[in-house]
């Protein structure tokens, strides 16, 4: 089968490399409230970017926006080099070399599914448009259902349609908007596979709207997490998990629990002792608080610790402990099937050797330690100038 690529890679390999998608400075509102507010992010041709929040966080409006079903009030937006939006044009969404996947496929009923793929290709001579649904509908195996109508198809079938019909025209970027939220699970998987395989094999670009963290996580080549209408994070599934950059990125890319901590002479401590050692911060003394995740907490039965088991939960491969501290706040440890310590068994809790926590002053994660007084004492957290700013995570 002969690969189609986009015409945004077509341009790239002209001239450089053109962005498929930039959204510069973007901006919505909604009377008093925010859609999205300043958001800067670039797409190179062929990256497969995953937009994840919680509702209302802005990552629906960033889609209708590049789609060209809202205006912006501020910013501009760019696909495949041409300015589609800004404070002195508007282009319709048709175009705009956009491809949409909706979460309930949105396919015409009374059209059979050759007639749906065709229906963005009117451009074409019909031996043409003939020509290229039988292509796209071969490459999401779909070729022998197309003269099926989408009542005949199961959920799977009208999702890789809708796939089938977004790529027709050879857009710049492909937007998809919960695209297997309405899917049950056991096949949710197995179309996310061959959504993402589909999407690969061709170059495409696209943008991703999901609220689930493992589908971010295991779709996206780059993630990013949006909150309250703006961009937290954007970068790798790894570092949004592993290096989160804001106690919400943290928190709600997977589970997290916060200790009180103190990093003094390189060497971080909070009260389940020590924790592990930080390499540069040898003449440092500063409050933080230290992320765990519960892949991170180990534990041991130790009849003389404080600490008690509070809760298990099963989970199949592994079991989810709930360790109550000394102090009352509770951490959570995963622990292998066949781990399991009853409700009320004292454990000793540490942290898996190997793992380097994230640190966090106030709401932001730090990697470097913060600076000293003038007096030439070290800095506590209540003393620490406005110039912390320049060590948090961007």
């Amino acid at each position: 089968m002969t690969v189609q690529t986009t015409s945004a890679q077509t341009a790239s390999g002209r001239g450089g490399t053109v962005p498929a998608l930039v959204l510069e400075g973007l901006s919505r509102h909604y009377g008093s409230s925010v859609g999205v507010s300043g958001l800067e992010l670039t797409v190179p041709p062929g990256e497969l970017v995953t937009l994840i929040g919680p509702s209302g966080c802005g990552k629906s409006t960033t889609l209708r926006l590049v789609a060209g079903l809202e205006r912006p009030d501020e910013g501009s937006i760019r696909i495949a080099g041409d300015v589609v939006a800004d404070r002195r044009r508007f282009q319709e969404p048709e175009r705009r070399r956009v491809g949409l996947v909706f979460q309930d496929h949105a396919l015409f009923p009374h059209l059979t599914v050759a007639k749906n793929v065709a229906f963005g290709l009117d451009r074409l001579p019909r031996a043409g448009r003939r020509a290229r649904v039988g292509e796209v509908l071969e490459l999401v195996r779909l070729g022998h259902l197309a003269h099926r109508y989408p009542h005949e198809l199961s959920g799977g079938e009208q999702q890789r349609v809708a796939l089938a019909r977004a790529l027709a025209p050879r857009p710049a970027v492909v937007l998809l908007d919960e695209p297997f939220s309405s899917l049950d699970e056991s096949l949710r998987a197995q179309v996310r596979r061959d959504t993402v395989a589909t999407l690969r094999e061709t170059g495409t670009t696209a943008v991703l709207v999901t609220h689930d963290q493992t589908e971010a996580l295991s779709v996206g080549h780059r993630v990013v997490v949006m909150h309250d209408g703006v961009i937290e994070q954007s970068d790798t599934p790894e570092r949004v998990f592993e290096q989160p950059a804001t106690r919400f990125v943290a928190s709600f890319m997977g589970d997290a629990d916060f200790l009180p901590a103190r990093v003094h002479r390189a060497l971080l401590t909070c009260e389940i002792g020590i924790v592990s050692t930080v390499p540069g911060w040898a003449d440092s003394d500063v409050d933080v608080d230290v992320v765990l995740r519960p892949h991170e907490v180990a534990l041991e039965p130790d009849p003389g610790s404080p600490a008690r088991v509070s809760a298990v939960e099963y989970h199949g491969a592994f079991v989810l402990h709930h360790v109550r501290l000394a102090s009352g706040r509770t951490l959570r440890s995963w622990q292998p099937h066949h781990v399991r310590h009853p409700v009320g068994t004292p454990v000793a809790v540490s942290v898996t050797p190997g793992t380097t926590p994230t640190l966090l002053v106030e709401d932001r994660a730090v990697t470097t330690p913060p600076p000293r007084s003038p007096d030439g004492t070290s800095n506590r957290r209540s003393r620490m100038s406005d110039e912390l700013g320049k060590t948090f995570l961007r």
